[in-house]
């Protein structure tokens, strides 16, 4: 009996429900058409959006390939680049297309500021970060960046002009190992040039000051012989330091460095010893001891400078053949075009959302009709009502 009137019970207070729905389905309609209405204006009155697409193919050999390299001497794989993070080529170039730099050429190639009529540059970039938008397709790496604008045809130009800034950035900026070589040899060569420069200005003074001195052949050949060795040590040492910065301790290349290194120092040792020995053999009539000293001193600094100008130059020529090798190639796969139908607003969508929460909205204000109606009824209610009415009233002087 009791589940009887249990399903009864249910019944009738779903009947009830119904009921109230069909007493109050002309407000029901009135709020659901109405506000279908409503979102329909607001969406044709909404200015049209369009949405600019380019696709490019960013190079598959990058900075990420010497990080695997590095995980590759320390034994690792798959798992060792997940463990340190190491993103694919596309992740790199998309994180460039976000940056500040390529955003302020931006602004400023399409007068942005203007256009979106702000004060401060931050504003503009902040605009300029939410109408545009950069993908990664899963499988082909792939980037895809898209640029939201009323006008299509500008919409069409600044997605096409991210990609040129892009080239842009990518040539002034050492993102391969041969790049950051010769970077690196390039700075070193502007400093052996300057310390030539003062060795030959020295070697010049000395010899107006002092006059002629002749140095023998065996002398000669040690002071050229040291020279070298250092030229050669001090070459061997900025190879080290550059190989130290893609290469781990235990990369065969760099310990074969090292000892070919020591090697150098050793024998320059020997020689700088038996060196010391030949300031005997510089003559110059009429001259102090020291001055010979002096002279073999600048004699081989000049010598030193000469040779490390002449390792630095090699150097320096094989790192731009290697850049000139690996160069960035920035593929674009799809050239943005106008776009011919507008991306936003979605009239479908708004009328579609507007008449669900015109219609939820008109039922919960139904069944708040229908309990100030049946509230209203019984007189007990209607004299808490009035109380609370007036209690609303007092507290309100």
């Amino acid at each position: 009996m009791d589940e009887k009137r249990e399903v009864v019970t249910n019944e009738i207070s779903l009947l009830d429900y119904l009921i109230v729905l069909l007493k109050w389905k002309k407000l029901i309609l009135i709020i659901t058409f109405a506000s279908s209405i409503i979102a329909g204006i607001i969406g044709y009155i909404m200015t049209p959006i369009y949405r600019a697409e380019t696709a490019i193919l960013p190079p598959q050999q990058s900075g990420s390939s010497l990080a695997m390299g590095l995980l590759s001497q320390m034994g690792g794989g798959e798992i060792a680049s997940a463990a340190f993070g190491i993103k694919t080529p596309s992740d790199l170039y998309a994180g460039m297309l976000k940056s500040r730099t390529i955003a302020e050429r931006i602004i400023d190639r399409f007068d942005l500021m203007k256009l979106y009529d702000v004060e401060y540059r931050e504003n503009a970039i902040k605009i300029l970060s939410n109408v545009m938008n950069i993908t990664i397709g899963n499988k082909s790496d792939i980037i895809t960046v898209s640029v939201e604008d009323k006008n299509p045809e500008r919409a069409s130009k600044m997605a096409n002009a991210f990609v040129e800034e892009l080239k842009d950035l990518t040539k002034g900026l050492a993102i391969t190992e041969a790049a950051k070589r010769r970077l690196f040899f390039e700075e070193q060569l502007k400093d052996v040039k300057l310390a030539l420069t003062r060795s030959e200005e020295g070697m010049k003074g000395f010899g107006e000051k002092t006059g002629a001195i002749q140095v023998d052949e065996q002398a000669k050949a040690i002071i050229e012989s040291i020279a070298n060795l250092r030229a050669q040590i001090a070459a061997r040492e900025v190879e080290l330091k550059v190989m130290r910065t893609y290469s781990t301790p235990n990369n065969p290349d760099l310990q074969k460095t090292e000892e070919v290194l020591r090697g150098l120092k050793i024998e320059l040792a020997k020689l700088e010893a038996k060196g010391d020995q030949t300031a005997s053999s510089i003559l110059s009539a009429g001259r102090l001891p020291e001055i010979g000293t002096e002279y073999m001193r600048r004699l081989r600094d000049l010598k030193f400078n000469e040779t490390l100008l002449e390792l630095m130059t090699k150097q320096y020529e094989l790192a731009k053949l290697d850049e000139a090798r690996d160069i960035v190639v920035i593929q674009v796969v799809d050239k943005a075009v106008p776009p011919e139908k507008k991306a936003k607003p979605k009239r479908i969508l708004i009328v579609a959302i507007a008449i669900f929460v015109g219609f939820f909205v008109s039922i919960v204000l139904t069944f708040f009709m229908e309990y100030k109606e049946k509230a209203y009824s019984d007189p007990e209610n209607k004299e808490r009502i009035g109380r609370l009415r007036r209690y609303v009233k007092f507290r309100n002087r």
